[in-house]
């Protein structure tokens, strides 16, 4: 079967290029359109793999010349929309610095709130910065997450630079975002663990961590509001070198999932 035919594209006021520009820098427009962009074979490998259908698929002139978007280009199903564009104008279309020569668009996931939640969790609150939000993710994710639970002031989590740090890691997981995150918790079967400093806060080695637990986590800046401190049945620290006052969200976060993997790990071959 003969492959579908690149469309090319060559000014900035197509209204798919300025469609295409808005999704990849402004937040706002991603939610009006309730879609977003895909930077990369690799995210758009995960989706076709998670089973997210495309919207459309674009490719730059350079971009046509690597044997992997060759490769993508032929695979995805013929009736995804695909346009060619020069490098110039898919760098003004991007939403990174260097092009990877390869977009995918996608309809913005849902993020209606799902299941009862009786599994180990992320509890996010406030986490502003993408770069940290997708790492969390990531990490979440690796370490066998499978729900993550953002409050109003988080990142979105499908943004580009989100999407582009999680590394494909938001399509294992279920996400909800703008959450009520009280509410939510309000029936969890499990216990909330806080990563913050209070009066009976203990190393995080101490504690067991074999049953199912909330992750609660906070910005650096202004760490968990206090409503949701509150909430918290323990809080942990992290043992640190002298001098060396806090980590970074998502390093906190890889430290304490990977010791309750590590904790489940030695109850499951006991």
């Amino acid at each position: 079967m003969t492959e579908p035919a690149l469309k090319a594209l060559a000014s900035r006021d197509n209204p798919f290029v300025r469609r295409l520009h808005a999704l990849a820098h402004s937040a706002r427009e991603r939610r009006k359109l309730e879609e977003t962009v895909l930077d990369g074979a690799h995210l758009v490998e995960s989706a076709l793999a998670a089973g997210v259908p495309l919207r459309a698929l674009v490719v730059s002139e350079s971009g046509l010349l690597r044997e992997e978007h060759q490769r993508l280009l032929a695979t995805v199903p013929a009736e995804v929309p695909r346009y060619r564009l020069g490098d110039a104008l898919f760098a003004h279309a991007s939403p990174v610095e260097s092009p990877s020569g390869l977009l995918a668009t996608i309809a913005m996931p849902d993020a209606a709130p799902g299941e009862a939640l009786t599994s180990s969790l992320i509890v996010l609150d406030g986490v502003q910065d993408p770069g940290n939000l997708g790492s969390l993710l990531r990490t979440a994710a690796a370490a066998g997450i499978r729900h993550a639970l953002l409050g109003e002031g988080c990142a979105q989590a499908w943004s580009p630079r989100a999407l582009r740090a999680g590394m494909g890691a938001q399509f294992a997981l279920c996400i909800e975002e703008a959450c009520p995150l009280l509410a939510r918790l309000e029936d969890y079967p499990g216990r909330c663990v806080a990563t913050a400093l209070r009066k009976d806060a203990r190393p995080l080695y101490e504690l067991d961590l074999r049953g199912p637990v909330a992750w609660l986590l906070g910005a650096e800046g202004q760490g968990l509001s206090p409503a949701l401190l509150a909430r918290a049945d323990h809080c942990v620290t992290i043992p640190m070198a002298a001098g060396i006052e806090s980590l970074n969200v998502a390093a906190a976060a890889a430290v304490c999932l990977f010791e309750q993997a590590r904790q489940l790990r030695t109850m499951a071959s006991v």
